[in-house]
């Protein structure tokens, strides 16, 4: 895949950006008020379901505007709309400030999927077993190392911008441009966020520009940039 300057026009472009203004948070009072975020999210913010956003080591400044986009409608979600609802944004931040404190948790690699049966649902023989593990293993890392170069290097040919340009190295976000965090997010997760980007049915995003990115990925760069990024530390 062709390397990619593109990233440096959009980190240009975005250095004027700011996060959202934040008063001084109270982490304990955040871990309280986030009690009944739990069920989803997991009490230390690392979920437990891979459909559910890890919101441990997420940025604060992201954390409260992705709130406040659920509260006002901005953000599509009947389910976080209604539980923001209640917040002030003293509540937010005392939240997301939580949040932020908290370790996220190392991610395996996403299962291995290969065929055990053969057409007539009879287990297949060890030989031919071991054979589908090796090719779905072999399939894996090139995945993988298909979503390094997109990560890393974007795609020149196709437009794609570096995800490292606004993300950082490790997938650690951008604090002061509220750019989250990214590293040891559920892959599972990521994939459906990106698919969201691509369709519009997400756009929360300054200028829509998550949309222009992901809608001239293809559903494979989609995966393999997911399954790189939950395993980023």
């Amino acid at each position: 895949m062709k390397r990619s300057l593109l990233a440096v026009s959009a980190s240009l472009a975005l250095l004027g950006m700011t996060g959202v203004t934040l008063a001084a948070p109270d982490i304990d009072a955040g871990r309280q008020k986030s009690a009944s975020c739990g069920s989803c999210h997991g009490q230390d913010g690392n979920s437990a379901v891979p459909m559910f956003p890890k919101l441990a080591a997420q940025n604060e400044e992201y954390l409260v505007k992705q709130m406040q986009a659920f509260k006002t409608g901005a953000r599509a979600g009947a389910t976080m709309g209604a539980m923001v609802q209640g917040l002030s944004l003293e509540d937010m931040q005392d939240i997301a400030a939580y949040y932020e404190a908290q370790h996220v948790t190392k991610n395996a690699l996403p299962p291995l999927d290969f065929e055990d049966e053969d057409d007539d649902g009879e287990p297949l023989s060890k030989q031919q077993l071991a054979a589908n593990k090796q090719a779905a293993e072999q399939q894996q890392n090139e995945l993988i190392s298909i979503g390094y170069d997109v990560y890393r290097n974007g795609d020149l040919e196709n437009e794609i911008s570096a995800c490292i340009a606004c993300h950082g190295p490790y997938g650690e976000g951008n604090k002061p441009a509220s750019f989250p965090a990214l590293k040891g997010q559920h892959a599972d997760y990521l994939i459906k966020t990106l698919t969201d980007f691509k369709t519009g049915v997400r756009s929360n995003n300054p200028e829509n520009m998550m949309h222009m990115i992901a809608k001239k990925m293809t559903n494979k760069e989609i995966k393999a940039l997911s399954y790189y990024i939950s395993g980023l530390r």
